[in-house]
């Protein structure tokens, strides 16, 4: 078996070849499309990192002012890309938002008393709703947990995405995401990306060590794949994502990480 290596710097996402295979005998390999997919993870992480950080601020609350919370809190950015949290729950139609708060670029976090759009604040948590009431009719009881994003698109769409959470017993899940194109009132799904395996997967994070997922039906990497080793390469000495035609890994050089997808060729 024949391999070709092909480099994706994270901050440059410039293609190096490491063969000198003549052009049209490369196997193919779509850079632009997983770079697309790289930069939705990148804003994906900034989101989680925004929810877990302004989770603890709530969660440290007291329990009376965490009652009328419910499933619809979410996150977004503004204008000028300051992120903002709001936990509340959706009656109807309506979101009764309960807590606000803000995450500056030095992740200073703060309550705020800033009125928001009620309409901008209803058709997120409906989109949302929408999204995971699809899930839960896709996957069977007693799945693994699920993280929830979502945001608004340029079009008036929403984005939904629902990816399997870091487990309480520890397990890092795999083999099943959710990804929706929510129609603008927030209620229908116009797009249905999901993909899911016959049955999710969890892999213990101690101790350290490599670990393989199997994606073998699946000609490129997802978008949860790749999400999932960005999450969690801090866990795992390695983590490879193995497609029917390539396989794709993060590797560190000094400061900066580098995705390597090694394109599988049966010529002899």
């Amino acid at each position: 078996m024949k391999l070709l290596a092909i480099i994706t710097c994270l901050l440059s996402l410039a293609l190096v070849g490491a063969s000198q295979t003549p052009k049209e005998k490369q196997p193919p390999f779509d850079n632009a499309e997983f770079s697309k997919k790289l930069d939705t993870v990148q804003w994906l992480l900034e989101y989680d990192n925004v929810a877990w950080k302004t989770t603890d601020v709530v969660m440290a609350l007291p329990k009376e002012q965490l009652s009328g919370l419910g499933q619809e809190w979410f996150c977004f950015q503004d204008k000028n890309k300051l992120w903002h949290a709001v936990y509340g729950k959706l009656t109807g139609e309506k979101y009764e938002m309960a807590l606000h708060y803000e995450m500056d670029p030095a992740e200073k976090i703060k309550r705020s008393t800033e009125k928001i759009d009620q309409d901008f604040l209803n058709r997120h948590a409906l989109a949302l709703k929408t999204a995971r009431d699809k899930l839960a009719a896709t996957i069977p009881p007693g799945s693994p947990t699920f993280n929830q994003f979502v945001r608004l698109n340029a079009d008036k769409t929403f984005s939904v995405w629902l990816f399997p959470a870091f487990q309480r017993d520890r397990l890092a899940v795999y083999g099943g995401e959710g990804v929706y194109t929510i129609d603008a009132p927030g209620k229908k799904i116009v797009k249905d990306e999901s993909y899911f395996q016959v049955a999710f997967r969890g892999l213990k994070t101690e101790p350290p060590r490599e670990v393989w997922l199997d994606y073998s039906e699946m000609d490129k990497p997802t978008l949860g794949a790749i999400f999932f080793v960005w999450y969690y390469k801090s866990y795992f000495t390695k983590i490879f994502i193995d497609n029917e035609k390539t396989t794709s890994t993060v590797a560190k050089t000094g400061n900066q990480y580098v995705w390597i997808h090694v394109v599988k060729d049966d010529e002899k």
